[in-house]
């Protein structure tokens, strides 16, 4: 079974398009290019990734795809599409062609509306994914769990991940909003959950591997071993303490699980769910 790292990206960095990386992540405001990851994955023995977008563009999914087509490590992408337009049949009809774009992503997080994705336009667009064989990742806060739980609700078939554990504030170890409304979205079969991201939610200086372990008992119990996915959140990670730090903490916390558990949790079920 191939070892994959679900949740990474790549980027040439423009301060401008870039903003969300402020001064506190001074550490990764440069670019990060496929030739920046592979020994770290090779290193760490993963032998593919999916790449992630970062910038809500059709340019963005030019830039990853370019990448994935130059390097068979990238087995995936996972792109953006304005999910609002008039026109998302026909863009979603154009990508299809893509045999490496696998999905789509929305910064919902970043909305300053948290039932952004419960409108009309929006889930119009969430409607036509499935038609055209795309998962969707789902980006959000705690607070958005209610509201993403609606939305993968109403569409029963449609593939959705969550990205990040859904971000709880680990640094505060904030849990118990944040548990519930995990337990409830776990209970539809068609959402599974990466378990990516979580060193930048916890005290970026001071974590300890223990910080994590309450959430993810919270995770593993909920989603079981069949829908969880790993993932790095590559190089955010790094203002955090980097890739081998992060990985160290799921190394741990995974190494009493069977070897079948295992397999699926480090390829199987993303190499099931992004259909790589």
């Amino acid at each position: 079974m191939l070892k994959i790292d679900a949740h990474q990206h790549f980027w040439k960095f423009d301060p401008v398009r870039d903003s969300w990386i402020d001064e506190t992540m001074s550490a990764i405001q440069r670019d990060f290019l496929p030739e920046d990851l592979k020994p770290i994955l090779k290193q760490n023995g993963l032998e593919g990734c999916v790449a992630v977008q970062s910038d809500q563009s059709e340019t963005e999914n030019e830039f990853q795809l370019k990448n994935a087509a130059s390097n068979d490590f990238i087995k995936g992408v996972v792109g953006w599409v304005d999910l609002c337009s008039p026109q998302i049949e026909e863009r979603l009809k154009y990508y299809s062609q893509f045999k490496l774009l696998k999905g789509f992503r929305h910064i919902l997080q970043g909305e300053p509306d948290a039932s952004f994705m419960l409108q009309k336009s929006f889930m119009h667009g969430i409607s036509l994914l499935n038609k055209h064989h795309f998962t969707y990742d789902i980006l959000i806060f705690p607070i958005h769990l209610q509201n993403a739980k609606t939305l993968a609700q109403t569409f029963p078939n449609q593939p959705f991940v969550i990205d990040h554990i859904a971000k709880p504030n680990i640094k505060n170890k904030t849990i118990d909003t944040w548990k519930k409304g995990i337990k409830a979205i776990a209970e539809l079969e068609n959402v599974s959950c990466k378990v990516s991201g979580m060193v930048t939610e916890a005290d970026w200086k001071n974590w300890k591997p223990a910080d994590f372990t309450p959430y993810l008992d919270v995770v593993f119990e909920a989603f079981g071993t069949k829908r969880v996915i790993f993932g790095s959140d590559w190089p955010v990670c790094n203002v955090a303490g980097g890739y081998e730090k992060m990985l160290s903490i799921v190394q741990n916390y995974t190494s009493a699980f069977t070897q079948n558990e295992q397999e699926l949790f480090w390829g199987g079920n993303a190499i099931r769910f992004y259909n790589l």
